[in-house]
Parts: C-alpha cells; structure tokens; sequence
C-alpha cells in the first residue's frame, strides 16, 4: 500500500507533536511542514529533513492529508482552501470561529469526498474508548475540567478553549437533540470568560451538568455517568474509569448491591491514535471518529453556551 503523503500547518507548542507522529507512522510520509514562522517551521523541517514553508498554499498538489494547527480564527480560512482542493484534513478544535464556517466546511468536504476529522482529542482516551460495551442510556452527566491558566488559549473563552472537549463527548454519549441550556460564568484573568458551568437538558431526557475553569491551581478532568443500571466515573488525566454496577444480592432490603470494577490504563498516545484513525479513514474510505459534522454540533453547542455567557 502506497504511503499517504502528509504535511503538518502550524508547527509551534502543538503542531510540532503533529509533525513527529506523521513522521513515525508507517502509513504516512511526512513531506513537509509549514508555519507563517519559516524560523520555526525551519527548525522543524530540520528535525525531520523535509520542506519547510510559510505559505500552505504551495502545498497543494504536494500532499494528499494536513493537519491543521493554526489559531482558530485561521481554521475556516486555511482549510476551505486545502478541502477544495481536495486534500484530507485533520482540524484542530474547536472547528472554526463561526458556525456558519463550520457548516461550509463541512459541505466543502462532502463536496470534495474529503475526509474531515476534527481534533477533539479526548475521544482517544483509552478510558473513553473503553466504555464502547458499557454505555446504554445515560440519565445524568457531570463533568468538571478545571486547569491553571494557560495563555496558548487565552484567544478564546473557556467553553471554546476546554469545556467543548466534554461538550462533544457529552453529545456522542447522550446521542440525543439537545432541547435547553443554561449558564453562566465570568472573566477572571483574561478578557473572555475563564469559568464557567452549563446545564444542557436533552430531548430524550438526559442532563448533563458540564464545569469548565482555567483558573484554578491544579489540573482535573473527570467526567461521572449515571444510567439506570449503573455509575461510571472517567478520569481524564490518569486514564482511570470506575464502572459500579446494580449486581444481584441486595446491600439493604429492596436495594441492589453494587459490583465495582476499576481499570487503570497506560498512559499511551492519544494523539498518535487520532492521527493513526484518520490516515486509517483517508485509506479504508471510512468515516473518521470525529467527523466534521461532530465538530459542527459541538461548536453550535458551545456557541449557544458563550451566547448565554454574553460572548461568543
């Protein structure tokens, strides 16, 4: 099988870590890298003895799949031009700025036959990706990401910078029309809003009670699941999950005992399975993950939340 020729945009805090998975991946050859920087995308190119260039125009015709790790409000520009010229993207989140941006993009994509993946990155979790078999119908979702302050995501609030990672999971594992929300927060450090909390109510009943804060002095991201049969807990951060389940003997009169069990996961590489899926997407023709259209409803989620929040 022929390698997919792939080239990384954006290469500094995070694109770099882009650029070496390409590199390592036998699927892919990594043939160039590109940063309005050439300092930067020089240095990198280096590490990996390929192109460097700071226009991504001139890679079009030289590669079949990019990722895109440039600040949002570049995402619409950069990639309508690369999924018109029909070349496969990986797009780091949130998807754009705008959800009309996003909706043309994705229309772009279909357009094109692109495959369009968006960078939601905790859906590699091992822990997530654990609860394949366990999940049915959750009633009630709570989520906490607290973390300190990180200018690198300061150009957007909160619910785009951290709290749209649990939004889109939250989406996949409800798989229901959200029907309202509620929220609030406020500016603590920065000019957009650094905390904040939203209640989203679905249309099949299930509500999820979603924290986000990037003013906090130590770093947590736990998710807790509750369905009729069942309590989950998903640590993030230590790639822990706790499934406590109604078992057969009874704790009290008329009350069912409760059967635990705890996994521990190794650390692994989440970005390398989110690159590996989506270079396995372009190659089996299949649908990525987190397709465009995920990342369009979880934008138009976190859109609806700033608006309530009187930002956006």
């Amino acid at each position: 099988m022929s390698k997919i020729r792939t080239a990384v945009i954006g290469v500094g805090y995070l694109g770099k870590f882009h650029a070496q998975k390409y590199a390592q991946l036998e699927s892919s050859e990594l043939v160039a890298v590109c940063d309005a920087s050439m300092e930067i995308a020089q240095t990198i190119a280096n590490e990996h003895d390929v192109p460097a260039f700071t226009d991504y125009k001139e890679l079009i015709g030289k590669v079949d799949a990019v990722s895109i790790v440039v600040p949002t409000q570049k995402h619409y520009e950069v990639a309508k031009v690369l999924l018109e010229n029909k070349i496969h993207v990986l797009l780091e989140k949130p998807i754009t700025s705008t959800v009309e941006e996003a909706e043309e993009l994705v229309k772009i994509a279909d357009e094109n036959k692109c495959v369009f993946q968006i960078g939601h990155l905790e859906r590699f979790n091992p822990a997530v990706l654990a609860l394949e078999n366990e999940l049915e119908q959750p009633l009630f979702i709570e989520s906490n990401r607290i973390a300190p302050f990180n200018p690198r995501g300061a150009d957007v609030n909160v619910v785009l910078d951290l709290m749209i990672h649990d939004i889109d999971i939250i989406l996949d594992f409800a798989r229901s029309p959200v029907k309202n929300i509620a929220a609030n927060g406020v500016a603590v450090i920065s000019k957009e809003i650094d905390i904040a909390n939203a209640r989203l109510t679905f249309e099949n009943g299930c509500v999820a009670n979603v924290t986000a804060s990037r003013v906090s002095m130590k770093s947590e991201r736990i998710m807790r699941i509750f369905q009729h049969d069942a309590y989950i807990s998903i640590d993030f951060q230590n790639k822990k999950l706790a499934i406590h389940n109604k078992g057969d003997g009874e704790m009290y009169p008329g009350i069912a005992s409760i059967e635990s069990n705890e996994r521990t996961f190794d650390q692994g590489d989440a970005l390398y399975s989110e690159i590996e899926s989506f270079l396995y997407s372009i190659s089996s023709d299949t649908p990525p993950v987190v397709s465009g259209k995920a990342g369009l409803l979880a934008l138009q989620t976190a859109t609806k939340i700033s608006e309530l929040l009187g930002t956006n």
